[in-house]
C-alpha cells in the first residue's frame, strides 16, 4: 500500500465520479475483513481503497484479473494498492496460481489488513450482475473473516469498455451489513458450501443495487 498518496492525494479525486455513498455506518473498525463487491468498469478498482484506506487507515489488497497487469496504466494503480493477481482463463497453471493468490490473501488478512474481491471474476458491459465465482466463499471460510457486501450503481457510465477517461456521469456506492459465515466453520467444506455462501453474498449485493441474483 502506497502511502500517502492513496490516503491523500487520489482520493480526493477519485471522488470526484461519486455521487454518494451510503452505508459507512456498517463499515468495521475493529478487525480485518472481505470486501465482495459487484464489478461492471477499470473505475470500480479504486473505490473502495478511496473510501475505506483514509478512514481506516488499514492496507488494503484487491483480487483482480491478470489481465489488468498488461494495461500499464492499471498496473500501476493495482501495485500501488497492493493488487493480487487471479486467473480467470483456463491456463496451464492457472489453478495453481489462484492457490497462491488465496495464499497471499489469506496471510494479508492475518496480518490485519482489508482484502477486497470481485466475486464476479469479470466487468459486466451493462451492470447487471452475472454468474459469480466461488473464490470469496473459500477465503471466507478460509480466513473466517466476515464479509462487507458492496453494490456500484453506474460505475459501468463513468468508464466504460473502450474509454480511458471518465466520463460526465457519477455513480452511487452502498454498503451492507456485515456477513459472518460461522457456522460453516466446524463443518465439512464441499462446493455444494462454497456455492450456498457465494450465491447469499450475491443476493446481498443485488439487494443494494436493486437488481437479483438469478444464478
Amino acid at each position: 500500500m502506497a502511502y500517502p498518496v492513496s490516503k491523500i492525494v487520489v482520493p480526493p479525486i477519485y471522488k470526484l465520479w461519486i455521487r454518494k455513498v451510503k452505508g459507512i455506518g456498517n463499515i468495521p473498525h475493529d478487525k480485518p475483513f472481505i470486501v465482495a463487491i459487484n464489478h461492471s468498469s477499470y473505475y470500480d478498482i479504486l473505490i473502495m481503497p478511496c473510501i475505506l484506506v483514509p478512514k481506516l487507515n488499514k492496507k488494503m489488497h484487491t483480487l483482480v484479473n491478470s489481465s489488468y497487469w498488461k494495461n500499464p496504466i492499471t498496473k500501476f494503480f493495482l501495485d500501488l494498492w497492493g493488487g493480487i493477481p487471479v486467473f480467470v482463463k483456463n491456463e496451464n497453471d492457472s489453478k495453481q496460481k489462484n492457490k497462491l493468490a488465496l495464499e497471499r490473501a489469506l496471510n494479508h488478512i492475518n496480518h490485519g489488513d482489508i482484502i477486497m474481491i470481485f466475486p464476479e471474476g469479470t466487468r459486466s458491459l451493462d451492470g447487471k450482475l452475472q454468474k459469480a465465482k466461488t473464490g470469496v466463499a473459500r477465503l471466507a471460510l478460509l480466513s473466517k473473516a466476515p464479509v462487507l457486501p458492496v453494490g456500484i450503481i453506474g460505475s459501468y457510465k463513468v468508464l466504460p469498455k473502450g474509454n480511458f477517461f471518465p466520463r460526465f456521469a457519477r455513480c452511487e456506492v452502498k454498503i451492507g451489513k456485515l456477513m459472518s459465515f460461522e457456522r460453516y466453520l466446524n463443518k465439512k467444506t464441499s462446493n455444494k458450501v462454497y456455492e450456498k455462501i457465494t450465491k447469499d453474498i450475491m443476493k446481498q449485493i443485488a439487494k443494494l443495487i436493486g437488481q437479483k441474483y438469478n444464478y
